[in-house]
């Protein structure tokens, strides 16, 4: 490893320029999508633009009965990791989703498209009941043994799962954000998709948040590699706050509501966002939420806990500008330091939360709120514009950290596919530990360029060395890419003039002549016998292939002046999927997480289906 003394470091600080020609942020995006179709695994589509590529993984879940060929290559190694890749996918949905105009204006909306859906396509597969996902194909211990090609491994596929029995809530949480935020992508252009995906983030979120658990403790095998260090509170209020936007269902409002305090989301001052810990983001997009309400006068019940996701939301973006009261880690040159082990996951998913509070507090015309002053919206894009540029070349090394971007990238990357000559010019096996000693072990260049790929990054003194056994800083993973897709198309397109609180997904939409809607008749409050009071309302209407569908709400009240244990609910005339109950049989109950319904409190529980509400009453209950 390349040490350089601090005085070094201080020269070539000062030797920095000080102003720099602009980069080509559009040719930056492009190079940046190229890279996920280096990580595919699974049949390559036709339409690969990433030719030294080929079928990988194709037996994968063919041991464990179910079909999960797919997905991706989380960095360097041939194994899937459903965490990371999860992160992954919310993260290109979110950059989509607030840039979809910029994206399309770039020519990469269809790229984006096509990035999410090769793994939420994955991750249908992936989650074949409601309770039952599969988190990791391959093992790492073993994959990291071997240095080979992913279309010749012969490591362990071996295929691993979480279920009620085994439970993972952190990763059953991510994916059902990923499946949510998915959904609001394909909502104009695959409706019928879009369902499906929302279907599923529905079922995984029940499931997350009923079998509660850490993911690691499953699926041990993921520990070294993706221990989930936060537990799952975040996750599982990621998830809410993801289905709150994709489904307008009241029900995840209020669970952000009466969760952010007791599962840390309005407590944790953050300086970090990534992976594995999800805080900084929901506190960005609660205050997404938490704008648009007090812009259109909806601000409820849960104003003052949106207020405290808010101000963790700035206390996030403040430690980032150095205006706050704890900052995260600077180098000489600019760039935020968490870790030496790929720094730059934190750096693209920081920049990605700034950019769109920039244009949150811009839309809402609002300023940050600093320990040091307020801050006007406008500094938080400068910032990632400075954490991007660097990134691209602006930087004490003159390096860039994206593979094929500029003059001078890494050349030695820890990755197996780009160091190993392609499958398609020389088929000649690559076994297990010949692999290290052939290609591994080489000093040359790669003989595949990974373009687009960012890498780990220098150190804390703005130190890199190029060696592919440098792991730490020069390897490249899908999490360092997805968050760059919004921030280089803001920073390409610039703003396109329409509220940042209120964005559209482009997309070629057919137009029908629209076909009316009669509302049904909502029952009026049912009092049960005894202390149980029961009020439904329609809550939303849609029409799909000539049937129209109807979401009901429906609230339980205690109006006992005891608490109300072991309620049971008999349900008739229920023809579609219900939440915020659980059920045994014919018989609905208290949710897992409600151990009781205090005196005065209520309870509310969805559904959705084609008729007239369904018959609700009560069958029996304990007072307390």
């Amino acid at each position: 490893m390349e040490k350089f003394a601090s005085v070094a470091a201080l020269l070539l600080l000062l030797s920095f320029p000080v102003a720099f020609s602009g980069h080509d942020y559009g040719q930056a995006l492009s190079k940046s999508l190229l890279f996920f179709e280096a990580q595919r695994s699974g049949v390559l589509p036709r339409n690969q633009r990433v030719t030294w590529r080929s079928h990988s993984g194709l037996t994968d879940g063919k041991s464990s009965g179910v079909n999960l060929v797919g997905g991706y290559y989380d960095a360097g190694d041939n194994v899937k990791f459903g965490l990371p890749m999860a992160f992954t996918v919310t993260m290109m949905a979110w950059s989509v989703i607030e840039y979809g105009n910029q994206l399309a204006a770039n020519g990469e909306l269809g790229h984006s498209i096509d990035a999410i859906k090769w793994g939420t396509d994955y991750f249908i597969k992936a989650h074949p009941e409601p309770n039952v996902l599969y988190g990791e194909v391959g093992d790492g211990n073993t994959d990291h043994y071997c240095w080979q090609r992913p279309e010749e491994m012969t490591t362990d596929r071996k295929a691993y799962r979480i279920d009620p029995s085994n439970p993972g809530s952190d990763l059953a949480g991510e994916t059902a954000a990923a499946m949510a935020a998915a959904s609001i992508v394909f909502r104009r252009s695959n409706p019928a998709y879009s369902r499906l995906l929302l279907t599923h983030a529905y079922q995984l979120f029940d499931f997350a948040d009923k079998y509660r658990g850490k993911y690691d403790s499953s699926i041990t095998v993921a520990r070294k590699y993706y221990g989930s260090v936060s537990g799952y509170n975040d996750e599982l209020l990621w998830a809410a706050a993801w289905l709150y936007q994709a489904s307008n269902n009241q029900f995840y409002l209020d669970y952000l509501g009466r969760n952010g305090d007791s599962m840390g989301g309005t407590g944790w001052s953050m300086t970090e966002f990534g992976w594995d810990v999800k805080y900084a983001g929901v506190q960005t997009l609660v205050a997404k939420v938490n704008n648009l309400f007090l812009m259109q006068g909806k601000a409820g019940r849960h104003t003052a806990v949106f207020q405290k996701f808010q101000q963790k939301a700035d206390f996030f973006m403040c430690s980032l500008l150095g205006k706050g009261s704890r900052n995260i880690q600077k180098t000489p040159g600019g760039l935020i330091f968490r870790q030496r082990w790929n720094n730059m996951q934190f750096v693209t998913s920081a920049s990605f939360l700034t950019t769109v509070y920039s244009d949150y507090l811009t839309s809402s015309r609002s300023n940050l709120r600093c320990s040091a002053g307020n801050v006007a919206p406008s500094q938080l894009l400068s910032f990632a514009k400075s954490q991007v540029d660097y990134i691209l070349g602006d930087n004490p090394r003159a390096t860039s950290y994206m593979v094929g971007y500029g003059n001078n990238f890494p050349q030695r990357v820890h990755h197996r596919g780009s160091s190993i000559v392609s499958y398609k010019v020389d088929r000649s096996f690559v076994t297990c530990r010949g692999g290290y000693a052939t290609w591994f072990s080489r000093k040359g260049s790669d003989p595949n360029l990974l373009t687009g790929a960012i890498v780990g990054g220098p150190d804390a003194y703005d130190n890199f060395a190029d060696r592919r056994d440098n792991y730490e800083q020069t390897e490249p993973a899908t999490y360092n890419n997805a968050p760059l897709l919004g921030v280089l198309a803001r920073l390409s397109s610039g703003h396109s003039g329409y509220s940042q609180l209120l964005p559209a997904v482009p997309a070629p939409v057919v137009v029908r002549r629209p076909m009316p809607i009669r509302k049904p008749r909502v029952t009026s409050p049912v009092r049960a016998s005894g202390p149980v009071a029961i009020v439904q309302k329609m809550t939303g209407s849609w029409v799909s292939k000539g049937r129209t569908y109807y979401r009901y709400s429906t609230t339980v009240i205690n109006k006992s002046p005891r608490a109300l244990k072991s309620l049971n609910l008999s349900i008739k005339n229920l023809y579609g999927p219900i939440w915020g109950l659980s059920r045994s049989g014919n018989s609905f109950g208290l949710p897992s997480w409600m151990h009781s319904l205090q005196s005065g409190k209520s309870l509310e529980f969805v559904y959705i289906h084609s008729t007239t509400p369904a018959n609700v009453a009560v069958s029996s209950y304990t007072l307390a």
